[in-house]
């Protein structure tokens, strides 16, 4: 079967770079911690303060606000600001997808 040229990926065969290897591996690295993973998941479909993500996970909030610093300088999770508190929300679909297979592949039995 031969490959349709028109619907070939950018990243195919291209050279991976010492800053793409090492993105890959960081947000791998973000998708490896089961803290990371539970907060990436509540923010699925809804944004959340500091705050409530504690709440929501039983987690303290410098332990949210130590992890939600790790996502977004992987730009993983984004936020906005309404007055004082900041509410954060998912910022790569990609990722999301990504993170969304693989709960599924592990509930799959």
């Amino acid at each position: 079967m031969e490959k349709d040229t028109n619907q070939s990926n950018e990243w195919e065969g291209a050279d991976l770079d010492e800053e793409t290897l090492f993105v890959v591996s960081q947000t791998f690295k973000a998708l490896g911690d089961p803290t990371r993973i539970r907060i990436l998941h509540l923010l699925f479909s809804n944004e959340y303060s500091v705050n409530d993500i504690a709440k929501q996970l039983n987690l303290r909030q410098s332990t949210v606000s130590h992890q939600l610093r790790f996502l977004k300088n992987l730009r993983l999770v984004k936020y906005r600001r309404e007055g004082t508190t900041l509410y954060y929300s998912h910022d790569d679909e990609h990722v999301i997808n990504i993170l969304k297979q693989t709960i599924k592949h592990a509930l799959h039995q």
